[in-house]
């Protein structure tokens, strides 16, 4: 791989660049003002290399790269600056003039495949349009070329699926379909929009792989938009950092990595949980962005830099060289400047790996401590949904204890039935067979009107959309106290707006923030709007249900000690649902570990991480992105087979190996096991 970015770094300090952006400027006229997205943003794409583009939610990402296949929105112009590629200058062109160049030599592979695949025609049609229109192909020539697609971008049985609809495919199929049509115009340059930010870390890995493939067989050139740094040191061969509409830091992958200088380029890298000491907080960058519609002095980020300098808040820095390859857009590259040290978490990342990161030996467990007392108690549940030949079994034998006081993972792709078990504790779900208990008493069937406003009171949850679990009508106030109301805890109405108040402020927001409605929150915001609406119930457990999976690194540090800080303060105890190992890895005290509505694994976090036994836990560790460039790409994905398990005689059993250390498989599987573990 060095040699790999060493070939890279002397091609790109002599080579001319494929696509160069001169300082562009993008504005939007919205309700009269003018919004500026884009601010004098310069960059250079190389032929055949990979350029990661990555920065926080509103940074300008997305609108940079869509000025490159001209797809502004209608209320958007480019004001400045020249895009030259192919001899031509893009900002220039006609929109009959841009159809001989998007998507037959520039191509974009949008972030939600759903909305960007049309649900009334089959996903063979339209690769198959994609083919027709840049391939100049027709009638079975076309279709073959169309099936040709689908097998190549890894979709098993492409004839059968050549007639399906959108809807019939997974997540990770729907996003290949995308690929497909993208990549069947054979572009010389693919943008890819966050490709892989709502799947599962094992189909991440494999679209990842599948677009590393198809760049290497077609010679593409690639433009991975995403704010996942564990992808970026997979797959990028440089970086460039975007902050308020500008490119603030660009380097070749290692450099940025190792060697940043930007001081957003370092709160970045500090923020994300694998470079966190479970019990510390994470450093999360405060403040927020820079309001685009006001003239911004200065360095955009000075607000929120602890390193700013006097001149940070006055002038705007020059673009720095570092070394021929690597850029950065600060004031302490100045020969003035004073000398900043780099961050304690950016000379951890060279040394650290998941597999090796321990814990504080002295911290304190409570699943360890021999008084624990169990909060919730499932024994032998089952989900199912349907019934007759329609019946399905989403939850079938799950055993599981929960203590006071712990955090308590429950981890698995999408589809394994996490959320179900989730909304079955809270009594959103009913469960078909088994048993579920609170504090000894059973709270599953049917329960007097009393035990259940004691559980509703007790058990809340935070659910994973903000904007779609809020009701985006009614104001904050009213959301923030429907339970009150619902269920008459308050007085009077002076005491249901103090309470109100005081869950705002305990989570991190104004008082005055009641009067406002949902959209117009930032997502982070729109979060601890949730996790106020079940904090003002006060309740002993929160099931919170990935809700971190669609917030930027740096806001999902904040929401991260948030959590943490509540559970402290309040003695919660959390069942917190993800599938990103390495935030579970920071924040949970056990980890249960699910594959189709069976939880196959369950032990403490660390000795999971040290020891995992069954093969789909080891898959899903092996796909974890490691935000080590040298680590990723070396690292060995597993792919899980629940075929290669012979149930059909030796049945499986749910055994303690370990103290704490459960798992799901028959007598020669556990013989397997426990010779691994030297027993």
């Amino acid at each position: 791989m060095q040699l790999r970015e060493q070939n890279q770094t002397d091609g790109g300090a002599s080579r001319l660049p494929l696509l160069s952006a001169r300082d562009l400027e993008v504005s939007f006229s919205l309700r009269g003002q003018k919004l500026n997205a884009i601010r004098r943003a310069s960059l250079d794409l190389y032929e055949g290399e990979t350029l990661a583009i990555v920065g926080e939610s509103g940074s300008g990402k997305s609108v940079f790269t869509k000025c490159f296949v001209g797809m502004l929105d209608k209320n958007g112009s480019i004001t400045h600056g020249s895009i030259s590629y192919d001899g031509a200058d893009l900002t220039a062109l006609t929109e009959k003039q841009w159809l001989q160049i998007r998507g037959r030599k520039i191509a974009m592979v949008t972030q939600d495949p759903m909305t960007s695949l049309n649900p009334l025609k089959t996903v063979g049609r339209q690769i198959q349009e994609s083919v027709e229109l840049h391939q100049g192909l027709r009638g079975a020539a076309a279709k073959a070329e169309t099936i040709r697609m689908l097998e190549a971008v890894g979709i098993p049985d492409p004839e059968r699926r050549y007639k399906q609809y959108p809807h019939e495919f997974s997540g990770g199929m729907r996003q290949r379909v995308v690929i497909a049509i993208a990549v069947a115009c054979k572009p010389q340059i693919l943008i890819c929009d966050e490709p892989t930010t709502a799947l599962d870390v094992t189909i991440q890995a494999q679209i990842l792989d599948l677009i590393r493939r198809l760049q290497k067989e077609q010679n593409m050139t690639i433009i991975y938009i995403t704010h996942d740094l564990g992808v970026v040191a997979n797959v990028a061969d440089r970086v460039a950092v975007m902050y308020a509409g500008q490119v603030i830091e660009i380097g070749m992958a290692n450099e940025v990595f190792f060697d940043p200088w930007h001081p957003y380029t370092w709160a970045l890298l500090s923020a994300l949980p694998q470079l966190g000491e479970k019990g510390e907080k994470l450093p999360a960058i405060d403040g927020t962005p820079p309001n685009l519609f006001n003239k911004i002095q200065g360095d955009a980020f000075a607000p929120r830099n602890k390193h700013a300098l006097n001149i940070d808040f006055v002038e705007e820095p020059p673009m720095y060289e570092v070394t021929a390859t690597h850029k950065v857009k600060t004031w302490l590259r100045d020969p003035r400047a004073p000398r900043v040290e780099q961050p304690h978490a950016i000379k951890l990342l060279e040394t650290r790996s998941t597999a090796s990161k321990g814990t504080d030996p002295n911290a304190y467990h409570p699943h360890l401590d021999p008084n624990r007392q169990p909060l919730i108690e499932v024994k032998n549940m089952q989900v199912t949904f349907g019934s007759g030949r329609k019946k399905f079994v989403a939850v079938d034998d799950v055993n599981f204890t929960i203590y006071k006081g712990e955090t308590f993972a429950l981890v698995g792709e999408s589809g394994s039935g996490k959320t179900t078990i989730g909304r079955a504790l809270v009594r959103i779900n009913p469960i078909t067979a088994g048993e579920v208990y609170l504090n000894g008493r059973k709270i599953n069937g049917r329960i007097s009107k009393e035990q259940d406003l004691k559980v509703i009171r007790s058990c809340q949850m935070i659910f994973q959309d903000p904007m779609a679990s809020l009701n985006e009508r009614a104001k904050v106030d009213y959301i923030v106290s429907e339970g009150l109301i619902n269920h008459h805890l308050y007085k009077d109405e002076r005491e249901r707006r103090e309470k109100v108040q005081k869950a705002l402020e305990e989570v991190g927001l104004l008082p005055e923030f009641s009067s406002r409605f949902p959209h117009e929150f930032s997502g982070g915001q729109r979060q601890r709007i949730g996790i106020a609406r079940a904090l003002i119930m006060e309740p002993q457990f929160i099931v919170a249900d990935e809700p971190i999976s669609a917030l930027d690194v740096s806001i999902r540090a904040q929401v991260l000690n948030l959590l943490n800080e509540l559970k402290q303060k309040r003695g919660l105890t959390y069942m917190f649902i993800a599938h990103d190992l390495s935030v579970v890895r920071f924040i949970s005290d056990r980890i249960a570990v699910i594959h189709k509505g069976r939880i196959v694994e369950l032990a403490e976090a660390e000795e999971l991480f040290l020891h995992p036994l069954h093969p789909y836990t080891q898959a899903l560790l092996s796909a974890v992105p490691n935000p080590n460039p040298y680590l990723e790409r070396t690292k060995k994905l597993l792919v899980y087979d629940p075929d290669e398990h012979d149930y059909s005689v030796d049945k499986p059993v749910w055994e303690e190996i370990l103290p704490d250390h459960f798992i799901y498989g028959n007598q020669k599987e556990l013989d397997d096991y426990r010779k691994r573990l030297g027993m």
